[in-house]
């Protein structure tokens, strides 16, 4: 079992390496999501991706000329390793001194490294840090944002008792988002920052429920991918969601975005190529 405190977190560490794929450091998806009653022997009730950004990406052409791009991996929700992002960090500037006869060669290197790591396929894409970024039909206005509630008495320890259906039974088809969402990684204790999105059909979600269970995850450590799982299953179980979707946008850290995304398997299982204020 792979853990945490074995990687290169918090610890110090050369940044200006040569190219070496063993940087990368497996975290078994496995260990956190036993807490969740999931089970990678049973069907996970969804799937998904983490779709990471990368703004720093740097390789040498073949006659020592520095290229740069942004790079785009999508990790499938069911592979059984997650990648620690320090490592990802020291993996990537492993590549800043390495020489590629194009960008293609570079992506097949890329592909698999990190298909290697993650233990199933991963998605590369590389565009030029002149190009545009990807239009996609995701439209924030279809979220209701439940920020302005005059709330207090929080939480800051992630509790889904804290959720709670509206007085309907009607079935309801809303968009709900966040920009308060707050966790801490379990190693370094360092903040990280995101905007979290949900959509489903069901009996209607309580909205200040909502904003004070994402609240609660203020002080909870844990990394991107495990905190977008918590949420999914207590809102699948607390308020019995038919459909859902949920999907965290966190700001860079080391020039590296982790963007999970799970949905139950009626809904797409890829991300939105999105882009927030704060990325």
């Amino acid at each position: 079992m792979t853990e945490a405190h074995d990687s290169q977190l918090g610890k110090d560490t050369v940044y200006d390496s040569p190219y070496n794929p063993e940087l990368l450091f497996p975290l078994s998806r496995e260990q956190n999501r036993a807490s969740l009653n999931l089970s990678s022997s049973k069907s996970l009730p969804f799937h998904g991706e983490d779709l990471w950004t990368c703004y720093e990406l740097s390789w040498l052409d073949l006659r020592g000329k520095p290229c740069v791009g942004i790079a785009y991996f999508r990790i499938p929700a069911d592979s059984p390793f997650m990648i620690e992002s320090k490592s990802f960090k020291l993996y990537l500037n492993s590549l800043n001194h390495a020489k590629f006869e194009n960008t293609e060669a570079l992506s097949v290197t890329l592909v698999n490294d990190l298909s290697k790591a993650a233990g199933l396929a991963v998605s590369v894409s590389i565009s030029s840090v002149r190009g545009q970024f990807n239009e996609t039909q995701f439209n924030e206005k279809k979220f209701e944002c439940v920020d302005d509630f005059d709330l207090g008495d929080f939480e800051y320890q992630p509790n889904a008792a804290l959720l709670s259906l509206d007085d309907t039974n009607e079935v309801n088809y809303e968009g709900l988002c966040s920009h308060l969402l707050r966790s801490n990684c379990p190693v370094t204790g360092q903040p990280d920052w995101g905007t979290v999105y949900i959509q489903y059909r069901g009996r209607k979600i309580n909205n200040e429920s909502f904003l004070r269970y994402i609240i609660s995850f203020r002080q909870c450590q844990d990394f991107h991918e495990h905190c977008v799982e918590r949420i999914f299953t207590d809102l699948l179980k607390q308020c019995g969601c038919e459909s859902l979707s949920v999907y965290a946008r966190y700001t860079r850290r080391g020039g590296l975005d982790i963007n999970p995304y799970r949905a139950t398997p009626d809904r797409t299982s890829i991300a939105d190529d999105i882009r927030t204020s704060r990325q």
